[in-house]
């Protein structure tokens, strides 16, 4: 996981964030299913909070379930696209280590893409205190999957270009990153206190093979290197991908690596309870 103190990293996507919100991969509905599964109460009249909600991918879907949803975003950037893009849902300002919300105020709280860059000594405390009795912690990715012959080729290319980076969980599918997929729960909560169940959601898009090229130059690995390294390495880039798909469509596919933790207590049946 990265560091928490890697602000260059954390940082970078405020510089991105129409980019970000134009060509980052959603989520799948059976995604949201299994958060209602695991967290054992629909998601539907729920006092949801996503935490780095970035510019809203996975706080829109919440709120089109029905959930009462609360959106935290560190980043200027990130959050000026976000009311830009979701002027009816609320957010605020703040970190999953810090989190401006009033205890045992929320019946879930979600991480899309954003726990990893969160210190866990810090935000299981906060989420604790947040969550309700009997309210949850869901924390899931979006990870290229390896088993599949052109990511594993284009996964290589990376490490080869860029080297083995320290961010999240395979933000680019890096075959070193894909090692501690079974230890997902142990890296979320090192500290032991959150007992986690996990789940894995295959999904995949069509996309044009511009949009996953500025997809991938979204992440923080390319934007930290600048735009002239990456441009060289998405330039050649282009070409492997369209001798791969000779269309310009790309098929990229997605593991949804999904971990819930809930908290004790009964509270998760009444939406609306202390």
């Amino acid at each position: 996981m990265t560091a928490p103190s890697d602000p260059a990293r954390a940082h970078s996507f405020n510089t991105a964030a129409a980019q970000y919100a134009a060509n980052r991969p959603s989520y799948p509905p059976a995604l949201f299913d299994a958060v209602e599964e695991l967290a054992g109460r629909p998601l539907a009249g729920a006092r949801v909070v996503d935490v780095g909600a970035g510019t809203g991918i996975a706080t829109a879907l919440l709120h089109d379930r029905g959930a009462d949803v609360l959106a935290v975003e560190p980043g200027e950037g990130m959050a000026a696209q976000f009311r830009r893009g979701h002027p009816g849902i609320p957010l605020v300002r703040g970190t999953g280590d810090a989190l401006p919300l009033a205890t045992s105020s929320a019946d879930l709280l979600t991480y899309a893409q954003a726990w990893h860059w969160t210190d866990p000594a810090r935000s299981v405390p906060e989420a604790l205190r947040v969550l309700r009795p009997g309210g949850a912690l869901a924390l899931w990715w979006n990870i290229t999957p390896l088993d599949i012959p052109w990511h594993v080729e284009q996964a290589m290319r990376i490490e080869s270009r860029f080297g083995l980076h320290s961010g999240g969980p395979a933000p680019v599918a890096p075959a070193v990153e894909q090692q501690g997929r079974g230890a997902r729960a142990a890296e979320a909560d090192p500290t032991g206190r959150l007992t986690f169940t996990s789940r894995t959601v295959r999904w995949s898009r069509r996309v044009p093979v511009d949009t996953h090229l500025a997809n991938l130059a979204s992440h923080s690995l390319f934007l930290v290197h600048g735009a002239e390294s990456s441009a060289a390495f998405l330039a050649e880039e282009r070409r492997h991908l369209l001798g791969t798909f000779p269309d310009g469509t790309v098929e990229e596919t997605y593991d949804v690596d999904l971990v819930v933790a809930t908290t004790p207590g009964t509270g998760n049946r009444n939406p609306h309870g202390a």
